[in-house]
């Protein structure tokens, strides 16, 4: 097995420096395993079974025996039935022939196929990612126990890469706010065609799911292998192609800042020039003056344009400051803590609804949270200009609260309704900042 694991297929991968990058020579043993498994083959039942679920096909046989469908699958490796428990009526069984044995599983359809956590579009595709697990992790069980033992991880130049970077913020003499840790952010993915983990260089094997990609830096990685890949974590700018709808928390890791760059820049324009304006916030600037904006720190980032010579009108920094938060695929309080933000609002003691408010804040991402801290704090200071721009906590709240706030299910019907505890929770924050941040 050892000797195998020399064998190699080009691959490309990430170097800190282009002009030393040499190809990795990728271990595709579990590659050539993947190839070897078994392929399904459907036992078909003979005649039509009226019981039949309509996500089934002919591979159903009704209520049969453990040892009936042993008998039925026993003379191809790879051959799969699915039958109804006698035990347990109204349950189903996988029964798949696998080497000398035939292996059960209680089998379940949700609108997709599932034994397990890997959910599939049909029987077929789950029943060969099986045979491929199973195969490979049979053949090969002491060689996946001792693949990381020698990554490739630290060849590549991801760990100099980020010790670089750090390095050279830190000389940058940046102030101590600005030098943040952040958290590996991985999320399993499902890779279309042939894929090596970039901390062993070992095949992917399976058909979905395979294995954990960063959103922020794009490593992809066994999910064994994620435990051991640091957590600290710098995006590749590269990856990172607009500032507008782009991921909160993947942006302010990209540019190494504790939140956008574009509310920063908004909110000093602003407080710059615009604090008496009447209706601040309220009043919409131009559209299209809003859209050029919007481009400009997409295409320039930090070093947009948008002092008065550029945009007289306060108002369309003002708008594409709300376009920023507005826009966010996931807002500034995530869809997961809206009903938690929502029934806070709800409780009638002031002083128990405020702390709700309170452990809700303390709950969401670091991005989120200090954006979210140093825009309440603007707001506030827009509140002591209330005689010039007639703007009060309420009706900030009523402008921002749809804006910082959206119901996970987009349902228009739900927005209506929660419109006045939306309102609540901005009033809140911005009238008890200094106590909630």
């Amino acid at each position: 097995m050892a000797a195998s694991s020399n064998s190699s297929l080009s691959g490309s991968s990430v170097s800190s420096d282009p002009e030393d990058y040499q190809p990795p020579i990728w271990k595709s043993y579990l590659y050539q395993l993947q190839q070897e498994a078994p392929r399904p083959k459907r036992i078909v039942c003979p005649k039509e079974m009226e019981t039949r679920p309509k996500y089934y096909g002919r591979e159903f046989h009704g209520m049969i025996s453990r040892e009936y469908a042993d008998e039925l699958l026993r003379a191809t490796d790879g051959s799969y039935l699915i039958r109804e428990s006698q035990r347990q009526p109204g349950t189903h069984t996988l029964a798949l022939r696998f080497g000398p044995q035939t292996l059960n599983y209680r089998l379940f359809y949700d609108g997709k196929h599932f034994v397990a956590e890997k959910r599939f579009e049909s029987v077929h595709d789950l029943v060969t990612d099986a045979l491929i697990t199973l195969y490979i992790e049979t053949k090969a069980a002491e060689y996946i126990a001792k693949m990381t033992a020698n990554p490739i991880y630290d060849h590549l130049g991801y760990t100099s890469l980020l010790k670089d970077k750090l390095v050279h913020r830190l000389s940058r003499g940046r102030t101590e706010s600005r030098r943040v840790t952040f958290v590996r952010d991985e999320r399993v993915h499902t890779f279309r065609g042939p894929h090596w983990c970039e901390y062993c260089a070992n095949f992917m094997w399976g058909l979905i799911a395979q294995g954990v990609r960063c959103s922020d830096c794009g490593l992809n990685v066994h999910k064994q292998c994620s435990k051991l890949v640091p957590s600290d974590c710098q995006p590749d700018l590269r990856r990172i192609k607009k500032v507008f709808s782009c991921d909160l928390t993947t942006l302010v890791k990209a540019h190494n800042t504790p939140r956008p760059m574009v509310v920063d820049l908004c909110i000093r324009e602003i407080e710059l020039r615009g604090m008496k304006s009447e209706g601040l916030y309220r009043v919409s600037g131009f559209s299209e003056h809003i859209e050029d904006v919007r481009l400009a720190f997409d295409r320039e980032g930090e070093k947009a344009d948008i002092s008065a010579s550029a945009y007289a009108d306060i108002n369309i920094i003002a708008g594409a400051l709300k376009l920023y938060l507005r826009d966010l695929p996931i807002p500034v309080i995530t869809f997961d803590l809206y009903p938690k933000f929502i029934q806070a609002a709800k409780i009638p003691n002031a002083e128990c609804r405020l702390e709700a408010v309170h452990e809700g804040l303390l709950q969401l991402p670091p991005a989120h949270y200090e954006t979210l801290r140093y825009l309440m704090a603007h707001l506030k200071r827009v509140t002591t200009f209330e005689k010039d721009n007639l703007m009060n906590s309420e009706n900030l709240g009523i402008v921002f609260g749809p804006t910082l706030m959206q119901p996970p299910e987009q349902n228009a019907l739900t927005t209506l309704n929660d419109m006045r505890q939306q309102k609540l929770v901005v009033q809140l924050m911005i009238e008890h900042e200094d106590v909630l941040f």
